[in-house]
């Protein structure tokens, strides 16, 4: 069936209308507007610590007081979460994502004057970790409704910005520093920031309307359906004095007439033109925030998987410059270190994108063995020496990251998760549950590295954590297929048949009436 979209006068302030998912169009336009917030985001962040021996030596702070700059910036980002979904699903996803890009933008150049360790956290930590939640969350989010088939594939490739940031940023930010400090080049990353204000006005709404197929009926057939429809309602039978029904008019006496059913039931089409705004029904509120996710097995398993596996996120990327230090490496080198990490991450993700595309086994499955190479590798990091073993564990790393990163997300729009009706309301709620260990994670690694005076003890909690995760992410799939998603359909089933619409009544109960009715008839003449 050939797909239509329907003609708009300003090309990127109007919403796309389609008859389906497109799997393109305005769909690649989205697509790179989020590679760029990606290498905006998550590329600044990972980015970040080549800021740190500086900050620790300008304010005479600890490896573990430095880390909450970052730790608060990333628990703002998913603690804020659910108020990205419903700041969304209120104002649309351009607005918001233009909006995060003024904060992430400000919070980095006022970040530049700060005098102490406290005011990063105000700056950096809550207003770019609120700008950072406004800005990636909705982008995902639309990208995931322009694309079905090949989603997994144009989100993996799309969230390898971050990857080219780093690669970039790490290498760039370094060699600006010498030149004009780090003061001077944080406040150039700031005002690079607001390009993520101008890949929000790019976020084109997209609606999804099928068209009904209208059917020419008979007349006759409109006095027909309206009484199919009352008996349906009030149930009422031929006995009944009040009924007011005529037996010639029902459709078991009228030959060749069938059962109509009310035009709002007919199954739509795919593919279909667009319905003309005039004859287009309301569509229905759309909820804010829908929290029934959290009665769902699955997803809440999924949320355990994502809460532990952020551990193992942030901190390799923050923690691989100084444990190159520590080693003897020199700034220089340290800086290609975490770029060949990041270059290792871009061939990760579209690795994942390409394999989850083609679908050997179920996507849920290739998610869980890629968590638990990933673990292999955190576990990897002590063991390095010298400038080769560092090199080597890094871009395994990397590449390992990336095929959990990228996917980990977009990955709860498939049926095992909680499918793409309930995606915008599931991101929030999981980026939610991700807050706590976001906050958590880097600190508690700078805790054991001031402790024991190591940094390999850092990358073991990180290591730590993502085994816990691969545990909850191998409970989702039994989960949803398995006992306790048999419970929940009897749940389901009760509610249903407590407060659910009154059974169909079968085609030929007015006979039956009409017998019944003669019987008693027969009865009482007898009598």
């Amino acid at each position: 069936s050939k797909m239509t979209v329907k003609a708009v006068k300003m090309p990127c302030t109007s919403a796309n209308v389609y008859t389906k998912v497109p799997d393109g169009g305005w769909g690649w336009t989205v697509a790179f507007a989020f590679f760029v917030v990606e290498a905006l985001t998550y590329g600044i962040i990972k980015s970040f610590g080549v800021f740190f021996n500086d900050l620790m030596e300008s304010f005479d702070e600890t490896n573990s007081r430095i880390s909450w700059i970052i730790s608060i910036c990333v628990f703002v980002q998913t603690f804020t979460a659910p108020l990205s979904t419903v700041l969304s699903n209120r104002f649309g996803h351009r607005l918001v994502v233009m909006a995060g890009g003024l904060l992430v933008s400000a919070g980095m150049v006022i970040a530049s004057f700060a005098r102490s360790v406290m005011d990063m956290y105000i700056t950096i930590g809550i207003v770019s970790g609120l700008g950072y939640c406004l800005s990636f969350l909705p982008t995902v989010t639309i990208l995931s409704q322009y694309f079905d088939k090949r989603r997994s594939l144009v989100t993996a490739v799309a969230s390898t910005g971050e990857c080219f940031a780093v690669f970039s940023f790490a290498p760039a930010i370094t060699a600006l520093k010498e030149q004009i400090g780090w003061r001077y080049s944080m406040l150039s990353v700031g005002v690079l920031q607001l390009g993520i204000t101008a890949c929000g006005s790019l976020l084109r709404p997209i609606v999804i309307r099928e068209q009904e197929e209208v059917k020419a009926q008979p007349p006759e057939e409109s006095t027909e359906t309206k009484y199919m429809l009352e008996n349906e309602q009030t149930c009422t039978s031929i006995e009944s004095i009040d009924s007011g029904v005529d037996i010639t008019t029902s459709p078991s006496n009228v030959p060749g007439k069938t059962k109509a059913e009310p035009k709002s039931e007919e199954p739509k089409q795919h593919g279909q033109n667009p319905v003309d705004n005039n004859s287009t029904p309301p569509e229905p509120k759309t909820k804010l925030l829908d929290f029934s996710v959290m009665r769902d097995y699955s997803f809440i398993c999924y949320a355990f998987f994502g809460l532990f596996a952020t551990l193992g996120f942030f901190a390799p990327s923050l923690y691989i410059i100084p444990l190159s230090r520590s080693l003897g490496i020199g700034k220089d080198h340290s800086a290609y270190i975490l770029s060949a990490m990041a270059i290792a991450e871009v061939f990760g993700r579209i690795f994942a994108g390409w394999l989850l595309n083609k679908k050997p086994i179920r996507k849920i499955y290739i998610e869980l063995i890629c968590v638990t190479l990933l673990s292999v590798a955190l576990v990897a990091f002590p063991f390095a020496s010298g400038f080769w073993g560092l090199m080597i564990c890094s871009v395994y790393f990397g590449f390992m990251l990336g095929t959990v990163a990228g996917t980990h997300i977009p990955l709860l729009a498939e049926d095992d998760v909680v499918g793409i009706e309930r995606m915008s309301s599931a991101a929030g709620v999981y980026v939610f549950i991700q807050s706590l260990a976001g906050l958590a994670g880097p600190p508690l690694a700078g805790v054991l590295v001031d402790t024991t005076k190591n940094y390999s003890s850092a990358f073991y909690s990180c290591a730590a954590g993502m085994v816990l995760g691969a545990v909850f992410l191998a409970l989702v799939r039994p989960c949803k297929t398995g006992l306790c998603h048999q419970q929940q359909q009897q749940q389901q089933q009760v509610e249903e048949s407590t407060a659910g619409p009154p059974p169909e009544l079968p085609d030929d109960f007015i006979d039956m009436d009409i017998g019944k009715a003669e019987n008693s008839g027969k009865g009482s003449d007898s009598v």
